[in-house]
């Protein structure tokens, strides 16, 4: 494992410290888990991003088809 270093308010580091003595664990098991839960949150904020774009990207391909589509549907000889 490795070591880093950062700066924090003494309000946030009274609030770690707080609730991690509440949750029976150490200070830093507290800060691990609280960067492994915004790390997730992170990724799948990502991942909906980059979706979000492959979908603008197909929109005009994807109406053109859903037109096809809905011409078919109303007269199937088209």
């Amino acid at each position: 494992m490795r070591a880093i270093s950062l700066k924090v308010t003494e309000r946030e580091l009274e609030e770690a410290e707080r609730l991690s003595s509440a949750l029976g664990i150490s200070r830093a098991a507290y800060i691990r888990r609280a960067i492994e839960t915004f790390n997730q949150s992170a990724a799948a904020e990502v991942r909906a991003q980059r979706l979000a774009n492959a979908s603008h990207r197909v929109r005009a391909e994807s109406m053109r088809i859903n037109a096809e589509f809905a011409a078919i549907e109303t007269d199937p000889d088209v």
